[in-house]
Formats: structure tokens, sequence, C-alpha cells
């Protein structure tokens, strides 16, 4: 078995974070434990874009049940909790844009994180699904509500009680998948180096506006528009951009994150 649950590549622009518990990318313990320390470090250091991919032959086929073993009702809410604040709630908090490549196939626990990400890509033989149902549990990191908000809410629940697995082009028919790429390892990285060229702090306030929408609805993300979109005009990138676009005309601006 490798020696890694997770590895962390902040080096560049681009923060790469990769699945990485052979054989099968399990998320025991070790593995929340890894991505909670993971996200932490992004927290407090963001990158311009996240890429979140993995090795092997699967992303991940799912939780290690041992993880539910001997759980009580409150141990169970607190496990959850904690995979709350710990992954998704840090993915979907971080100021730039996140990718998540999916190559294989791709269960719970993984499906839940990549619902969680900004943009999903997946590679054709890429196979999805939230079976919860086979130790009788309901996906309980976010993806229900989440694939409701992305295919809708009939979907959803097609999805989460018959526990089939879903290929990615009928995910991508669905709004769940953005795009399915041949080397969607390749095709991701490249997405995700564009993505951080670009003006990160714009792309902090679209992921603040539409999480507005998200807990208020359109009234909501309309209020804090004046405030988030603002406040982008004391950035280094908007107003480099505009005189270059004044002096040079469109797609001539290049940005610095700040």
């Amino acid at each position: 078995m490798s020696p890694h649950r997770t590895t962390l590549d902040t080096s560049g622009d681009v923060a790469v974070l990769t699945l990485d518990h052979a054989p099968l990318n399990l998320f025991d313990q070790a593995m929340f434990d890894a991505l909670v320390a993971d996200l932490a470090a992004l927290t407090a250091a963001p990158p311009r874009a996240l890429l979140v991919r993995a090795e092997g032959r699967a992303v991940s086929a799912g939780v290690d049940v041992h993880v539910f073993a001997g759980l009580s009702p409150t141990d169970a809410g607190a496990l959850w909790q904690r995979l709350f604040d710990g992954i998704i709630a840090p993915i979907e908090a971080l100021p730039c844009p996140v990718v998540f490549a999916a190559h294989a196939l791709t269960l719970t626990a993984a499906f839940e994180v990549a619902l969680a990400c900004d943009i999903v890509l997946a590679g054709p033989r890429a196979r999805f699904g939230l079976v919860e149902t086979v130790v009788g549990l309901t996906p309980s990191m976010g993806g229900p509500q989440r694939l409701a908000e992305r295919a809708g809410s009939g979907r959803a629940r097609e999805l989460v009680m018959t526990g089939d697995l879903y290929d990615a082009a009928t995910l991508a028919q669905w709004g769940v998948v953005n795009a399915v790429h041949d080397d969607v390892d390749t095709a991701a990285r490249a997405l995700a180096a564009r993505l951080a060229a670009g003006p990160t702090r714009a792309h902090a306030a679209t992921k603040e506006i539409v999480a507005a929408w998200r807990s208020g609805g359109v009234a909501h993300a309309d209020a804090v528009v004046p405030t988030v979109s603002g406040s982008l005009f004391a950035t280094e990138d908007l107003q480099g951009a505009v005189a270059s676009f004044l002096a040079e005309g469109h797609g001539k601006a290049t940005y610095s994150g700040r």
C-alpha cells in the first residue's frame, strides 16, 4: 500500500492536490485527516487556482466502511460536521477557482468533494456514484444538495436512491460534469493554469456572489454585488486591465492576482 493518502504541490500559482492511496484511494480516517490538513494549508496560503485529481485506477472506490463501525448517532453527527468544516466548506471558500479531474471511478466521498469544486472535468471512462445505500446511509458530505443544485432535485433523488453508477457523458448532459475530455488530466491542468493566470480577485468575487445566491436566492446575491464587485476597483488587476483595454484593446491585459 502506498505510504501516501494525499500529495499536495504548492510550488506554483496552481496548487495540485492528488488523492494517492493505493490501490483504490479509499477514504479511510487517514485520508480524511490528510485532506483536512492539506485544505488548512491551502486556506492559510491560497493559490491562484487549485486542481484536485487522483493517481491510480480509480479516483476513489469510496469510503472505507471501517470508518462507520461502532459509531453512535452522536459520533456520526460529529464526524459529518468535521468533514463539512474541514473539507467541503474550505474547498468552497477558497478565494480561487477549484477544478476537479475525474479519470475513472469516482464514488461517495470523492464525488461529494467533486461537487464542492467549481468545475468538474471527466474522462470518457469516468463513472460516478453516491452508493451509500449499500450500507443503509444517505450521502452526508453535501452530495445530495449539491447534486440537486447542478442537476435538479429529481435527478439527485434518482442518483442517490438507486445507488446506480452514471457515466461521464450522462452527467455532462445533466450539468453535473462541465466537460468530458479524452485526456482529462492534461485538460484539467491546462484549465487550472488558464484560470490561475486570470483576475484571481474577480474569480473570488464570482464565487462570493454565487454563494450568496445559493444561500439566499437572486435577491440576496443582488444585495451583495455592489460591495463585492465594487471592491474590485481597488485591485491592481482591474486598474491595469482597464488601462490596457483603453490603450491596446481587448485581450492584452496580464494579471498578478492582486
